[in-house]
């Protein structure tokens, strides 16, 4: 290792451990002003695990005095920065409630939905999460309708709302893969009765008359009339609305078959007996 090399290591390492007993003073320190003045500067510089823990000393010294909605406010902002979503949507809310004259909880308020939102899981997984940050949203417009953030709530809404049409409508195909076709109809029923614009129409209503066809046709005897007629009705509205889609071909003979299936168990009622 040459000498340059040893020296450039060796002031790195002073320098380290310089900062690190520097910075263990200040926390052992009673000299709360410059642990406020040193928070604010870790903050700024990025360098949020140092700041966290003094803002969390500071909140309990400074909570009854003018720096304690400054110090509130930092430590919200600390665990945002850090991620942490729970702990920040927790103390942001806390906030907009504490000081709710103060110029920043309009902020905190709308950083506090950002966090539930944050919070919400890929559309697979449970939503409870993704139906809270829509509520939030919700809330922050109902109580402040004249902000400026009022159209980034609507928009994280949308996008919100997007993952919860998805897993509606992933529900109804994971019935219908697992050939369970009546209750494939019933999800997918449910999907166009919640958003009735999904992007997913034109497939759900064909996958609609394709499940109520393989339903009636794997149905008891005494069942397959009123199954191929619902299968005939969903095929009309499928026609109504998507006339020329790319599953049309697929669903006329779904259609033909059912009429043609209707036509043989009306000329032969004993058997549907």
């Amino acid at each position: 290792m040459t000498k340059n090399r040893l020296f450039i290591i060796t002031l790195a390492l002073s320098i380290i451990l310089g900062s690190c007993s520097e910075y263990n003073k200040i926390l052992k320190s009673n000299d709360y002003e410059l642990k406020y003045t040193k928070a604010v500067e870790y903050y700024n510089e990025g360098e949020y695990y140092k700041s966290l823990p003094l803002f969390e000393e500071l909140m309990s010294f400074f909570r009854m005095t003018d720096k304690g909605e400054d110090v509130y406010y930092y430590y919200a902002q600390n665990q945002y920065a850090l991620k942490e979503y729970y702990m920040a949507a927790y103390y942001f809310k806390r906030f907009a409630k504490s000081y709710p004259n103060s110029p920043r909880a309009q902020e905190c308020a709308f950083l506090g939905a950002i966090c539930k939102k944050e919070l919400s899981p890929d559309y697979n997984l449970d939503q409870s999460e993704t139906y809270a940050a829509i509520d939030e949203f919700q809330l922050f417009m109902d109580r402040y309708p004249n902000s400026n953030l009022v159209d980034s709530c609507n928009s994280e809404i949308r996008v919100l709302r997007a993952k919860l049409e998805k897993k509606s409508y992933e529900n109804g195909k994971l019935f219908y893969r697992m050939e369970k076709y009546r209750s494939a109809v019933i999800a997918f029923n449910s999907t166009l009765q919640t958003y009735p614009d999904t992007d997913y129409k034109e497939e759900i209503l064909f996958l609609i008359v394709k499940s109520n066809y393989l339903f009636a046709n794997n149905s008891i005897e005494s069942k397959k009339m009123e199954r191929y007629e619902e299968t005939i009705k969903s095929y009309h509205k499928f026609v109504d609305s998507f006339g020329s889609s790319k599953w049309i071909k697929q669903a006329e003979n779904y259609y033909n078959s059912s009429v043609k299936e209707l036509a043989k168990i009306k000329n032969n009622p004993v058997s549907n007996g």
